[in-house]
């Protein structure tokens, strides 16, 4: 997917990754799933909490003139911190996680995309993702732990 590797490590940051001094590169999709899912998109002021408004909506500046519509990068699970741990706000972090993931299919990368979330813990939503590629019987499986705290985690599988 891209050129050089993005990486989750061990204190929930996303950096980029070194192997013998040089940019590792990404032959897989992580990387791409990484992006996608934890920038931030542009949001709605609706949809940000009252207390939080302060006039960033985020979002990457590239997306101001997106070559197609609703092609805009990073998904919106941001706007769901201060969220309270209900039915529905794993239904909305599986939506935007999707929305987020669209672009995998639509690019012809992958056939289907299975997002799943769940509460394993308080605190904590498990936000699985599954992508089905074109002419692959093996699907590939991301798992993430998402803290309220602002803490990310990659899930071994």
């Amino acid at each position: 997917m891209t050129d050089y590797a993005l990486v989750l490590d061990d204190n929930g940051q996303i950096d980029i990754e070194f192997v013998n001094g040089d940019v590792a590169a990404d032959n897989g999709l992580e990387t791409a799933v990484l992006i996608s899912l934890f920038s931030d998109a542009r949001a709605e002021e609706d949809m940000i909490p009252a207390i939080d408004r302060d006039g960033d909506l985020r979002g990457y500046w590239g997306d101001v003139r997106p070559s197609a519509p609703g092609d805009e990068t990073g998904s919106l699970l941001w706007v769901l911190k201060r969220s309270k741990q209900l039915n529905q706000t794993l239904a909305d972090a599986r939506e935007y996680a999707k929305r987020s993931l669209q672009w995998l299919i639509t690019d012809g990368v992958a056939q289907s995309v299975t997002v799943n979330t769940s509460y394993p813990m308080r605190g904590w939503m498990l936000l699985e993702v599954i992508i089905y590629r074109p002419q692959s019987a093996n699907p590939v499986t991301f798992r993430y732990a998402y803290a309220w705290a602002s803490q990310l985690l990659k899930v071994s599988t």
